[in-house]
C-alpha cells in the first residue's frame, strides 16, 4: 500500500470543537484545523470574540460556527455539543483548551477562587468530554485533546491552583483513554510551555520573570501561538492513530 503522507494530516469533512478558541493557543488551533479542512466550532465566553475568529476562518474559505460557552457552566456544555451536532451533523474532535489561570500563594486561596479555578480547568473538560463521547464514538475518528501545561509536571510557586488543576486533567486524560478506547475514541494531552499569549503577556512583562522563563527552556525563547498547530494537528489527525493516553510536550525543552 502506498501511503500519502499528506492524507495523514487531512481533516477534511471532520468537525472540531475548540474551547477557549477566541484567542491565544485556542485561536491558533482553530485556524490551523480549518486550514487542514475541518469544520470548526469556536467556543468561548464572549460571542463577539468567537465570531471574529469565525470571520477569519470564513474569509480563508473555511467553515466555522461561533458558540458562546462558559466551560464552568454544565448547561453551556450540553448546549455546545447539541448545537455543534445540530449544525454540522456530527463531532469528530474535541479540544479542551479553555483555562482559568488564577494564581496566588496557597495561603491566600479562597473557597471561591478554588471552585472557580477547578470548575474551568477540571470539571468543565471532564463534563464536556463526557457529553461529547457518544458523538465522537459514532464519528469513526473520535479524538479528545486536553490542553494542560508543562507546569502540571513541574509546578511553580503562586501557580498552585492552575498547575494542580491541570495535573488533575492529565490524570483524567489517562482514565478517559482507558475507558473510551473500546469505543474508538483516542484521548491525549498537549502540555505547552511558555507561549506568547494574552493570558501570559502580563506575567512575561516582568523582566526578571521573563528572563527566568526563557532561561528554563532549552531553546531559550518563548513560543508564538502558531507553534502549537503542528502538535495539535498531529493528535487530531490520522497521523496519530496509534497514540492514546499520552502527553505531548510543546515546551521548548522546559520539562527536559
Amino acid at each position: 500500500m502506498t501511503l500519502d503522507v499528506h492524507d495523514l494530516f487531512d481533516l477534511d469533512g471532520r468537525v472540531a470543537i475548540v474551547t477557549g478558541g477566541s484567542r491565544g493557543l485556542g485561536r491558533a488551533i482553530a485556524l490551523g484545523y480549518a486550514r487542514a479542512g475541518a469544520k470548526v466550532v469556536v467556543a468561548s465566553r464572549k460571542l463577539e470574540n468567537c465570531e471574529a475568529v469565525v470571520g477569519e476562518i470564513e474569509a480563508a474559505g473555511g467553515e466555522a460556527l461561533a458558540v458562546a460557552t462558559h466551560v464552568g457552566e454544565p448547561d453551556d456544555l450540553q448546549r455546545l455539543v447539541d448545537t455543534t451536532v445540530g449544525h454540522f451533523g456530527g463531532l469528530h474532535i474535541l479540544v479542551n483548551n479553555a483555562a482559568n489561570p488564577l494564581g496566588g500563594l496557597l495561603t491566600d486561596v479562597t473557597e471561591a477562587a478554588f471552585a472557580k479555578s477547578y470548575a474551568v480547568n477540571v470539571q468543565g473538560p471532564l463534563f464536556l468530554a463526557a457529553r461529547a463521547v457518544d458523538h465522537l464514538s459514532l464519528s469513526g475518528h473520535g479524538v479528545v485533546i486536553n490542553v494542560i501545561t508543562a507546569g502540571a509536571f513541574n509546578p511553580g510557586e503562586s501557580l498552585g491552583l492552575y498547575c494542580s488543576g491541570k495535573a488533575a486533567l492529565w490524570n483524567l486524560t489517562k482514565v478517559m483513554a482507558k475507558e473510551w478506547a473500546s469505543r474508538g475514541v483516542r484521548v491525549n494531552a498537549l502540555a505547552p510551555g511558555p507561549f506568547s499569549t494574552d493570558m501570559m503577556e502580563p506575567t512575561y512583562a516582568i523582566p526578571e520573570f521573563h528572563d527566568r522563563i526563557v532561561a528554563s527552556t532549552l531553546l531559550k525563547r518563548i513560543a508564538e501561538p502558531e507553534e502549537i498547530i503542528g502538535a495539535a494537528l498531529f493528535l487530531a489527525s490520522d497521523a496519530s492513530t496509534y497514540v492514546t493516553g499520552s502527553v505531548l510536550g510543546v515546551d521548548g525543552g522546559l520539562m527536559a
